[in-house]
């Protein structure tokens, strides 16, 4: 009977050692290492300097899961006028005049058996740097939160959200 209390220990020691050496930073990494781009976004320009509000660009948060990017043609609205001869501006410029999307990599992602939507959390009036971050001092945008079930349950427990499975697994 000792033997296996001991060796249970051994396993959860073993466990908890495995997760702090491989999985964390794993997960650590996925977090602070943003993807790489097609064009190198600034978006402390475009919401500290600009003063544009989240959902200016991503308009379909209040109406879609997802809070999408914006097509070039959105983009374009102000760079038509707000032009400079900035490379990265010359890109989208180009995409514009090729009628070729932006294939834009993307930072957030919860897994397939999770539906989020932003909806529910723009009227609870969540500030979108609960989940973002503080996106206009990041000159390139990184996932600051896990987003796993453990990050999101204290959340919501938090907030006085529902904590029922069928709220986002469905």
């Amino acid at each position: 009977m000792l033997v296996r209390a001991v060796v249970a220990v051994v396993v959860v020691i073993v466990a908890v050692i495995i997760l702090a050496v491989v999985v964390y930073p794993a997960v650590y990494a996925q977090i602070s290492t943003p993807p790489p781009q097609p064009i190198a976004f600034n978006h402390v320009i475009h919401v500290k300097v600009a003063q544009l509000d989240c959902l200016f660009c991503h308009r379909t948060a209040e109406i879609s899961d997802t809070a999408s990017v914006p097509a070039v043609q959105q983009c374009m609205f102000c760079h038509q006028v707000v032009r400079t001869e900035r490379p990265e501006i010359q890109k989208l410029a180009n995409s514009y005049q090729n009628n070729e999307p932006i294939n834009w990599e993307r930072v957030y992602r919860v897994p397939d058996h999770v539906r989020f939507a932003h909806e529910p959390h723009l009227r609870a009036q969540l500030d979108c740097a609960t989940c973002h971050g503080q996106v206009q001092e990041m000159p390139v945008v990184r996932q600051v939160r896990p987003l796993n079930m453990p990050d999101c349950v204290d959340c919501h427990r938090q907030n006085n959200a529902p904590t029922e499975c069928t709220t986002c697994h469905y």
